[in-house]
């Protein structure tokens, strides 16, 4: 075993090769990179904090497992992301007869995210509006949209993403990544549109 504190300066592909090799400090180092971006990414498909959690942690325990598997023909964290996403589309399918979004429990970072604040912000004096509301208005519009379009726009305008990476953890091509990112930018003006003509 390698002292921990030696991990933090090591390229991706060191550690995955560590990881490999049974050292379990060096997918610690990973998981320390990784966990935030792969929880908000879950809890933005989910709307909930245990389960987002949950599905996180089970994403970890499963890439862990995989890792013999990995061929590197992606970088890690494209691998990883795409286990965690599989893993939060099927517990939706699971859960999508119980409806029980927490929508207020949402947090969604509408300040960094001028992609979805451009939807609306050129149609509307919006910006006197207040900010708990529009956040309160873009989550429910983001919870109408199908799962594979709730996806890509989150993690495009939410995790900054490239279509080539989306494209890859979604195991689909950048023209469909494109086209469900113009649809669900659509989607979401269409319903955020409503709420502008009601307030």
């Amino acid at each position: 075993m390698t002292d921990a504190s030696s991990f933090a300066g090591r390229l991706e592909g060191d550690l995955v090769s560590l990881a490999r090799q049974g050292d379990l400090e060096a997918y610690d180092e990973l998981v320390k990179r990784y966990q935030e971006r792969i929880y908000a990414t879950i809890y933005h498909m989910t709307a909930n904090h245990e389960d987002a959690n949950d599905i996180a942690q089970e994403a970890f325990i499963k890439a862990y497992q995989a890792l013999k598997s990995f061929k590197g023909g992606s970088s890690f964290y494209t691998w990883l992301y795409r286990i965690a996403v599989n893993k939060a589309i099927n517990f939706l399918k699971q859960r999508k007869n119980k409806h029980h979004y927490s929508l207020n429990d949402l947090d969604f970072n509408t300040e960094n995210n001028p992609d979805l604040i451009a939807l609306i912000s050129d149609k509307t004096p919006f910006r006197n509006a207040g900010l708990t509301e529009l956040q309160k208005k873009l989550n429910e519009a983001l919870m109408k949209l199908s799962e594979p379009h709730r996806m890509v726009v989150i993690l495009h305008d939410v995790q900054g993403l490239s279509h080539e990476e989306i494209a890859d953890i979604m195991d689909c091509n950048i023209g469909t990544v494109r086209s469900r990112l113009f649809y669900a930018r659509q989607q979401l003006q269409g319903f955020l549109a409503e709420y502008i003509k009601s307030s």
